[in-house]
């Protein structure tokens, strides 16, 4: 893990001191809290998801990085304590409706039964729609999968398989004021035809200034191999910065 760690934090560097020598460079960082709170006489419950996003663009190089941290409980019982973190990056064709794209993302979930996750791998991209305020693209590609997880809550399960991940991402403005956008991810094993996993991140925001919005939140995680599921659906406030 360690490896790959540096690994991650090496190609981020490299990429980050590249980025330093062009003009042409813009920065965005995306930071957003949604969370609900219930009370009641039979029982009460919490949630918070916070999420914390960068992207680097250049004319043909995009590089996204981007954690996230569930946290729940149902009658002082824990409920979520998840985390993930990604790092992908997209090189564009001369025509810009084609890309390449490599990933690297890690889990660790409670609600799921996920001691640790790695996924690499690498695919090709096709933009639909690609314009100022619309954009929508369809992804495919390989991804190789290490993980430590617990079957039927108890039984350890560490294994590796190669995934095809197939992605539909998108993302609408509507005149400047409402934004709808998501990221919907179905990954099937090559090895095992039972083992797959769906990943749905949907949110709608309407902004009160150029740099706050508030949002609105849908994410749905389904994990078939330890027959695991979570939805999350919840509100708050993203805050936002171009430079």
């Amino acid at each position: 893990m360690k490896r790959i760690v540096l690994l991650l934090l090496t190609l981020f560097s490299c990429f980050t001191t590249a980025a330093q020598f062009s003009d042409s460079v813009h920065y965005y960082l995306k930071y957003a809290s949604t969370g609900s709170v219930n009370n009641t006489n039979d029982g009460n419950s919490f949630l918070l998801n916070n999420n914390l996003g960068f992207k680097m663009s250049k004319k043909k190089l995009v590089l996204n990085t981007a954690a996230s941290y569930v946290y729940g409980k149902q009658d002082r019982s824990i409920t979520n304590n998840d985390f993930s973190a990604f790092m992908d990056i997209s090189v564009l064709r001369n025509e810009k409706k084609i890309y390449y794209w490599g990933l690297a993302t890690f889990d660790k979930s409670f609600s799921l039964k996920i001691n640790n996750r790695f996924q690499g791998g690498g695919g090709v991209a096709y933009y639909v729609i690609h314009h100022a305020n619309a954009r929508l693209n369809i992804s495919d590609g390989l991804l190789f999968e290490a993980s430590n997880l617990y079957l039927h809550d108890t039984i350890p399960d560490i294994y590796q398989t190669v995934r095809n991940s197939l992605r539909i991402n998108y993302k609408w403005v509507i005149i400047n004021m409402i934004v709808l956008e998501g990221s919907n991810y179905i990954q099937n094993s090559l090895t095992h035809g039972d083992d797959y996993i769906i990943k749905c991140d949907n949110s709608l925001s309407v902004k009160l200034r150029s740099w706050l919005s508030l949002t609105a939140a849908m994410t749905y995680n389904k994990l078939n191999r330890t027959n695991r599921e979570n939805l999350l659906v919840n509100y708050g406030v993203t805050v936002e910065k171009f430079f």
